[in-house]
């Protein structure tokens, strides 16, 4: 970075940063946990399961909305000193530094399967699923507005960083086109050969 650049990473990649490894490690706790007869039996521990599941997709993708739409309607323009971080780097850094917390939530909804089994387990499942709602919902704002958000990387150091915390003070913005990820922080598909 040079001239006053920032380093700027995808604000939907961060936020779809966490979904795959809290759904995979929720799916294997709750089928682990799923094995353990707990103290309410399976039925009761895969109901209760079920409804957790519900109730933390809809919380996680319907949290800080509001914060996130103030800060894409403010988001001013990246300079041509800016550098765009790849989407793997991104995923790479997020996946670093809360591969702790990942572990203490996947170890808890593990030891919660001995009194209702599977709950923890679907309940951890239930938030990378709305992580996958969140960054489909920035995706289309996105796709709706033309342009992609970016955040600087040095307000994302820390575990517990998110991409609308209070280190965050405002969001970049280029075109479509720019960097390796589409809307939403999927991976952009490879054009198809003729």
């Amino acid at each position: 970075m040079t001239r006053g650049g920032q380093g700027l990473a995808r604000v939907a990649v961060v936020v779809r940063a966490g979904a795959a490894p809290l759904w995979w490690l929720g799916v294997l706790a709750a089928g682990i946990g799923s094995l353990v007869p707990g103290l309410t039996g399976r039925r009761i521990g895969v109901l209760a399961g079920a409804a957790l599941f519900v109730l933390a997709a809809a919380v996680v993708a319907g949290s800080r909305r509001k914060r996130y739409a103030a800060l894409a309607a403010s988001a001013a323009r990246a300079g041509k000193h800016d550098v765009l971080q790849d989407r793997a780097v991104t995923v790479r850094n997020w996946r670093r530094g809360n591969r702790w917390w990942l572990l203490l939530a996947f170890l808890a909804a593990l030891g919660s399967a001995f009194a209702v089994p599977a709950a923890g387990g679907l309940l951890l499942a239930g938030c990378g699923a709305g992580l996958w709602l969140k960054s489909a919902w920035l995706g289309r704002r996105e796709r709706d507005g033309e342009a992609l958000l970016w955040v600087r990387v040095d307000w994302l150091r820390g575990g517990a960083a998110h991409p609308a915390g209070k280190r965050v003070k405002a969001y970049r913005s280029t075109g479509i086109a720019a960097g390796d990820a589409a809307p939403g922080g999927a991976r952009k598909k490879s054009p198809a050969l003729v």
